[in-house]
């Protein structure tokens, strides 16, 4: 009997997305079908590939599940064989004042899998500039995870951006199962330099999880800036592969029998207390 396939070959596209729709979409089409070329059967695009400026003009931009983003992501899919996380898109939902920051989990047959809405709002100031995502968009509500890779299914938890700074998001994946964790993100140049990766092997190691993490590269108007550096890490928090400041599609094969002996040498998720112990409470009287 042939064993059972413990590898998945993956892949992080790096765009630089602007307010040009159709060359976002040119690219993202390009760069997918090079990873693809590569072997990938993951690939992993990054936050807003779609359109990425000016809040008004992405809302102008956004589009429903039956939009030609999402009709783009299924047929490239199917006809690639790949399961394709299309990165996040600004989503128009019926009924609903706000867009949505989505992010999909499109299988091999061009099936919508699972959808993930961002839960975390980027309401920071970087560098004097300020970023107000929820006075345009909706957080969403729900933990998402779904199952990639054939013929051996592997659980993926679905992130966006600026999740990767709430480690509680990333725990409950894990809960749920979750070998790998995708990290749509346009993270500025700022805290890509001094933070991304710092953050993504983060997650990888507390987790023991594979972390697939796209990210944007480059300027978007009105001249905000992303700073790149896709990586790909292992559960050990091992980049396995990282992008050069350009855009591109990374590529590294997923090793499951090594993140089982991690988590078999090293049991810190199954070293966890009973939750109530971690849940706020008043601090013990004075002896």
């Amino acid at each position: 009997m042939t064993p059972a396939r413990r590898t998945l070959r993956v892949a992080a596209v790096q765009l630089n997305a602007t307010e040009d729709v159709a060359r976002n979409l040119e690219t993202a089409d390009r760069l997918t079908r090079q990873a693809a070329s590569r072997g990938a059967e993951l690939v992993v695009l990054p936050e807003k590939w779609t359109v990425l400026g000016r809040g008004e003009v992405m809302e102008e931009h956004a589009q429903t599940l039956e939009g030609p983003a999402v009709a783009w992501a299924t047929r490239t899919a199917r006809e690639l064989g790949i399961d394709l996380i299309a990165g996040s898109f600004v989503e128009r939902r019926p009924g609903q004042a706000k867009t949505s920051n989505t992010s999909l989990h499109i299988g091999p047959e061009g099936a919508i899998e699972a959808s993930y809405r961002k839960i975390h709002m980027f309401d920071v100031e970087v560098d004097g500039t300020l970023y107000a995502e929820s006075a345009r968009e909706q957080a969403g509500d729900a933990v998402v995870t779904t199952a990639v890779g054939r013929p051996e299914p592997h659980r993926l938890g679905l992130t966006i951006c600026y999740d990767v700074r709430f480690p509680e998001l990333y725990r409950a994946l894990a809960q749920r199962g979750a070998e790998i964790l995708a990290v749509p993100a346009a993270f500025t140049l700022a805290t890509t330099r001094d933070h991304w990766e710092v953050l993504l092997r983060a997650r990888a190691i507390e987790n023991q999880c594979f972390v697939v993490a796209a990210n944007q590269i480059g300027e978007h108007p009105p001249g905000n800036r992303s700073g790149g550096r896709s990586a790909i890490i292992d559960p050990w928090g091992l980049v396995l592969a990282t992008a050069p400041d350009s855009e591109c599609a990374i590529v590294a094969e997923l090793d499951f029998a090594l993140l089982a002996d991690i988590r078999r040498r090293l049991p810190a998720l199954a070293h966890r207390r009973p939750p109530e112990l971690y849940a706020p409470q008043p601090d013990p009287p004075a002896a």
